[in-house]
Parts: structure tokens; sequence; C-alpha cells
């Protein structure tokens, strides 16, 4: 199987690495400035054990509990600084992913609304969990771990150097084969790391669609279908693991037997050193330790090479996330007055070669209007609550907001002047009363049971909780009649001069909905209502219609009923 080119140059992602270093920075500070302590201490006892070896032995003169308690104390530091960087990790580690998930989170939600929708929602879970604590890592282990096997290796050849010169430089000869191995072994496991996580990314999407739609795999009876496909890409995932065991296998097996020869032969010129009497036990002791604290540094940045690989292909996958463009950031506009909604010779398609959804439509939606929007599916009546959002822009043409002051263009910053009611269950999981507080995050409990009122939502409170009961994903718990009244009551609460409503009662029978659309018409008595709707006793209510034709040439996209301001 082929593997997949990478997207970033390494450069660019260690750019992109060291622009988002700043909230993890005080946590590597105090890594590194840790591990060069541990490093001092363990080159500290090294020469102090040479000295315990050499007063034992007689070969040289002092105080053998003296330096005894020395090695001890020695140790016992060594200890407390390893408890001190497990304390660092687990406070100031969640403090960083936390930080950056939050980043990235918002990052998600200021985005362009045709952004982020290209991307599987469980690969976006997957880089928010998986990929920022491989970044967090990386940041705050992997890099000071790099700097500490760094500052150690030099440290202990100088020390050995001055020893032994000779012993020093057999040490050190496996050292440029350690590095071309570790540019090729770079350059391959990434490939392969990059595939493994996309793998992962889709296995969450196949299990996170099946949950969320349970209900449809269950009826269609496509459990089994859905659970091989999952095996499938399990599947796949383990013949990618194996590939990156196989490989990592190799390069660690070629490393150990260059540095298993070189610790050999170190040791072998020592023992020689000891048997002509150039030496003392103790030196010798001091040399099988110095022989473990270079080389020890070399494989543990072996180790490290995986663990760098793996995040670097996960700051390449941020880094996508990152790219989408955001939304322009403005300060809420709000239109006083009673407001109307006017479209302007507007075009749009959705991609360059796609069928042209609007052409040159215009419409006046007049202010204090209740208008109904009918249409065959793909005639764009969803597009056009997206550009009234600001969700999407106009090919061509204008969408604007006017009252008896002037025009405003409609942008996100004239958001603020709309209250949204879409199609299906859009309930958070939480209590009722916080799906409500999320239309208006200042309302009285007086007020939110009179939106409920309003919305015929007063099943409410009959229940035992009252609006303090629980509801489950996707507003489970409560049938799609009332998660829709209870999304209706979300809206009430909003201050708005603009009420959309997308197939808002499409669960309702005919005569609740009839009296809460009476019930809307008499609180919303001077706002703009827009219904997106199949329902004709909605059209009874309205007093203008907009009927949209599906664009396929030339045709206009609407036909106008009751509306003059219509072209």
């Amino acid at each position: 199987m082929k593997l997949n080119k990478t997207k970033y140059a390494t450069r660019t992602l260690v750019q992109w690495l060291w622009a988002h270093h700043k909230g993890c920075r005080l946590q590597a500070i105090i890594n590194v400035v840790v591990g060069l302590l541990q490093v001092g201490l363990g080159l500290a006892g090294v020469e102090i054990l040479r000295r315990v070896t050499d007063i034992a032995t007689g070969t040289l003169s002092g105080s053998l509990v003296l330096a005894a308690v020395l090695l001890g104390s020695v140790m016992l530091a060594e200890m407390l600084l390893n408890v001190l960087v497990t304390w660092i990790r687990a406070v100031l580690g969640v403090r960083s992913q936390n930080m950056m998930q939050q980043a990235f989170f918002a990052r998600l939600l200021k985005g362009q609304w045709n952004g982020v929708e290209r991307y599987h929602s469980g690969d976006v879970l997957n880089r928010l969990f998986g990929d920022v604590s491989d970044i967090v890592g990386l940041m705050t282990e992997v890099l000071p771990s790099a700097v500490i096997i760094v500052v150690q290796f030099i440290a202990s050849f100088i020390y050995l150097y001055i020893m032994d010169a000779m012993l020093a430089i057999i040490l050190i000869v496996a050292t440029p084969i350690f590095i071309l191995l570790s540019r090729f072994y770079f350059r391959k496991m990434r490939r392969i790391v990059r595939k493994i996580k996309d793998s992962n990314s889709a296995l969450q999407a196949i299990i996170q669609e099946s949950v969320q739609h349970k209900m449809v795999v269950k009826v269609l009876e496509r459990g089994d279908m859905m659970v091989g496909r999952l095996g499938q890409r399990q599947s796949l995932l383990r013949w990618q693991v194996k590939s990156r065991a196989r490989f990592a296998i190799i390069s660690k097996v070629l490393v150990n037997i260059g540095f298993a020869g070189g610790y050999l032969a170190a040791l072998v010129w020592g023992l020689f050193q000891l048997q002509d009497g150039l030496i003392t036990v103790g030196v010798l002791m001091a040399f099988t330790q110095l022989i473990s604290r270079i080389q020890r540094p070399m494989l543990d940045m072996a180790r490290l090479l995986p663990t760098l690989v793996n995040s670097l292909t996960s700051a390449e996958r941020l880094l996508e996330l990152e790219q989408l463009p955001l939304e322009s950031q403005q300060p809420p506009h709000a239109v006083d007055g009673c407001v109307g909604l006017r479209f302007t010779h507007v075009d749009y398609q959705y991609t360059k070669r796609g069928r042209r959804v609007l052409r040159d439509f215009s419409y006046d939606f007049r202010p204090g209007s209740f208008t109904a929007i009918l249409g065959e599916t793909g005639a764009g009546k969803t597009t056009l609550i997206r550009m009234m959002l600001a969700l999407i822009d106009p090919t061509q043409g204008s969408v604007t907001l006017y009252n008896a002051d002037g025009e405003t263009p409609v942008t996100t910053a004239t958001r603020c002047n709309f209250a949204y009611v879409p199609q299906g269950n859009t309930l958070f999981s939480g209590t009722i009363r916080e799906n409500l507080l999320f239309g208006n995050p200042d309302a009285t409990t007086a007020q939110m049971h009179e939106a409920l009122r309003l919305a015929l939502a007063d099943f409410v409170h009959e229940l035992p909780e009252g609006i303090d009961t629980r509801c489950g994903e996707g507003g489970s718990g409560f049938s799609e009649g009332q998660a829709q009244r209870i999304a209706i009551a979300r809206a009430i609460l909003r201050p708005c001069r603009i009420l959309l409503l997308d197939e808002a009662t499409s669960a309702l029978d005919v005569t609740t909905e009839r009296r809460l659309l009476e019930n809307l018409q008499a609180h919303f008595r001077d706002t703009t209502i827009i219904f997106v709707t199949h329902r004709l006793a909605v059209v009874g209510f309205t007093s203008d219609q907009l009927t949209m034709h599906r664009n396929v040439e030339e045709p206009t996209p609407f036909s106008e009923t009751s509306n003059p301001a219509s072209t």
C-alpha cells in the first residue's frame, strides 16, 4: 500500500510550533531547569561514587561515612526532583492542554460556516483531543527532554574526556551512524504515522455516526453492516500499526547493536587500563557510569523520535484546522425599530463549477410581516436562511436590513438581530433551563416560564424536576414535538427583530400548530417573522408568501405572491 506524502515541510511545522509555544512555555522552562538539576546531581553522584569506591579500597584517603552520606543525599535529591517533575506534569500539563483546546475550539466556532463543514465531526474531535494532547506533550515534555539530553551528553562526554580521552572517542564513534539512521527513520515514520492518525479519525467517525443515528441503523437492520465497516477500518489500522512496529523494531535493533558495541569496546578498554594499574577501581566504576550517561542520552533521543514524529504529524493536522478561514469579527450591530430584510439581484452558487442556486433573486421581507417561504427541495430556501444569518455571502447582489432610518448590509455583526429555530432536534445535553438560557443568558425564571407557555411547552412544568429536568444528547428523553417547542421557547427568549423558523412545527399536530402560530403572532407583533414550511396551516397565518422553484437554467428562482416589492 502506498503511503501519502506529508503536506507541510518540517520547517513550516517548527515555525507553527514556536508560534503556539507561549501557553506551554512556563512548564517547559520549569522542566528544563529541573532536568538540568538532575543532570548536575547525576554527575555529582558519579564523582562521589568514585570517591566512595576508592576510599573503600584504600586507594584514596577520607571519611567513608561522610562520602556515603553525600551519596545518599544526592540520591534523595534526585528522588525529590522526580516527584516535582510528576507534580508539574499533573498540574501545569492539564492547564497547557486546556488552553490549547480552548484556542482551537474558539477558532472552530468563529470560523466560516462552509470551512469546517468539510471535516467530519469525529475527525475534528480526534484532532481537538488526541492531536492537541500530542502537541502539548511535545512542547512541555519532549522538547525540554531533548534539551536535557543534549546537555547531559555534552557534560558527560567532557567529564569522561578529562578522565580518559581515548575512551570518550571510542564511545563517540557511534554518533554519526545514529544521526544518519535518525534522519531516515524520521522521514519514513512521519508518513506512516499520518496514515495511522487518519485511520483513527475514520474509526471515530464510523462509531460516532452509528451511535448518533442508532435508530436508523436499527430500523434498517444495518447493524452488521456498520460493524463490518468498522472491522474493515480496524484491519487497515492494524496493518498500518504493524508496518510502524516492524520499522521501529528494525531501527531500534540497529541502534542498540551500535551502542552495545561501543559499550563493550569502552568497557574492555577500561578493564585493560585497570589490569595495567593505570586506573583505580573507583575510576572504573566512574567509567561504567559515564558510559551509561553518554549512551543513554542517545538512546533516549532514539526513544523520543517516535513521539517527535507523532507530534509533528499532529501539528500538521491542527495546522490544517487553523488555516480554515475565519468569519469577520465585528461588534454586534443592533438595528432599532421595526426591521425589514431585502434581497436585491442576488446570485449564489456553493462552488465555482456548481449549479447556481439563486439567479437574480430579489425579494422584500417587509417590516413586521409574516412570510411563508414555500418551494420544492433544492429551490434555495435553506440558502436564503444562511444568507440572512451571514453564514454565506451572495456571489452577486446584496442582502440588507432596513428600517425608517436607512439600510444596513447583512454581516456577522447584524446576526444579533435574528432569532432562529432550525430544522430537527437542536437541544443540547443538559437541563431545560440551560437550553433556555442559551437563547438569553440573562433570562429570569419567570421569563423562561412565560416563553414555555407561549411555545406551548407547558408539559415542562409537569415534569418532576420542571425546567431543571435533564435533556439527553440531541434532546433524547423528549418527543420530536416536545423538543421543537422547547427550541421555540429558546428563540422567544432571545431579543430579536427578525424571527426565522425552518420547519419548526413539522412534528406538531394541526391544532397545536395553530395555537402556537397565534401565540407567535401576538408576541412578535412588531417583529418580522419568516417561516420556511411545507405546511398549509402556516400559510393561512401569513401576510406574504414566497414560493421558490428549483433553478435549472435561466428561469427566475421564485414566484411572488402578495409582495409588491418583489421583482
